[in-house]
């Protein structure tokens, strides 16, 4: 099988780690079946898409909204070669998932408007999916409704004239869309399980996500919620794409 391929842009080694971790399990992929790019540590090459089955893209510390001149070199430098990869997987409609700051870079690319209108803080919320999503091969198998992970600081206020919209919550109306045929991204997070999500908590204590002093009580609520769901589509997206 040729390899999926992991974006990743965290730059503490706990948390990109565990990503990566997360990705292998509920793709039920090895190692040589799922490369990792870290693109806050070194640029991205010039990929042959056809050397892979198709492409991750972590959640990310990076907001796409952010004003131009708050950004750092390294995520100007990010956001423009994610960018031009975008061009590529969109023109050839080539099989990407983009799991929370998918939303924001594809939603750009694609001329969503990106803000902070439906931020939600760290926790898990109810995704119900559309007509549309109920249709899709991703989600063929999940019920109409599930509980997911989710925590940003930006989201997809308007969706893009491109995109079919496969899923909202109450709090948040674009939860996921699909660009084409098989270019798709989630605001939640399909590759999370509650000590996953734990581990973000304590990583993210004071990235601004919540007040640093109520990380017990946001960890306590995480692990009130079953999420066991959301999983289910990132194998389904390597069952579909995986190819020789």
């Amino acid at each position: 099988m040729k390899p999926f391929l992991l974006l990743a842009t965290r730059a503490e080694d706990y948390a990109a780690d565990a990503e990566y971790r997360s990705f292998l399990r509920y793709g039920g992929l090895d190692e040589a079946g799922l490369r990792r790019i870290r693109l806050e540590a070194e640029q991205l090459p010039d990929l042959d898409l056809a050397d892979y089955s198709g492409i991750f893209l972590g959640g990310s510390p990076f907001n796409s909204s952010d004003p131009e001149e708050s950004k750092s070199a390294v995520q100007v430098r990010v956001e423009h070669e994610l960018g031009r990869l975008l061009d590529r997987v969109v023109a050839e409609d080539f099989p990407f998932f983009g799991a929370c700051y998918g939303v924001g870079t594809l939603g750009r690319h694609q001329g969503a408007v990106i803000d902070s209108s439906f931020a939600e803080p760290i926790g898990a919320v109810e995704i119900t999916l559309t007509e549309d999503g109920v249709a899709d091969p991703l989600l063929a198998d999940l019920p109409s409704s599930f509980a997911a992970y989710v925590g940003h600081k930006e989201a997809c206020a308007t969706l893009p004239e491109s995109a079919v919209l496969l899923a909202s919550s109450a709090t948040c109306p674009v939860q996921m869309f699909r660009v084409r045929q098989n270019v798709y991204a989630t605001q939640f997070h399909p590759e999370l399980d509650v000590d996953a999500l734990v581990g973000r908590i304590s990583t993210y204590r004071h990235a601004g996500y919540f007040p640093p002093e109520q990380a017990d009580d946001y960890i306590e609520r995480a692990r009130a919620t079953a999420v066991d769901q959301p999983a289910a589509i990132l194998r389904a997206f390597v069952t579909r794409y995986a190819r020789n």
